[in-house]
């Protein structure tokens, strides 16, 4: 008698990247906040801003030297 294996296997891959899929989404959605802040960060000194860092990851923001200067003084 002949077997055919190839649908077990491919309900093994789709498993197996189902469960990547799942362990990616979920780093991703913890460590969201830092990565934003991550690229803003790099963003802001690309376009010549200042970067200040928000009360909570995820928050920051960029925004120019006149108005960095004007926030020190309050």
């Amino acid at each position: 008698m002949i077997r055919n294996h190839h649908g077990q296997a491919l309900v093994e891959y789709v498993l197996i990247i189902a469960i990547i899929s799942v362990i990616t989404v979920s780093i991703v959605s913890y460590f969201g906040g830092y990565l934003k802040d991550t690229i803003t960060k790099t963003s802001c000194d690309l376009i010549d801003k200042v970067y200040v860092e928000g009360s909570s990851p995820g928050t920051s923001e960029c925004i120019t030297k006149e108005e960095y200067q004007e926030r020190q003084k309050e």
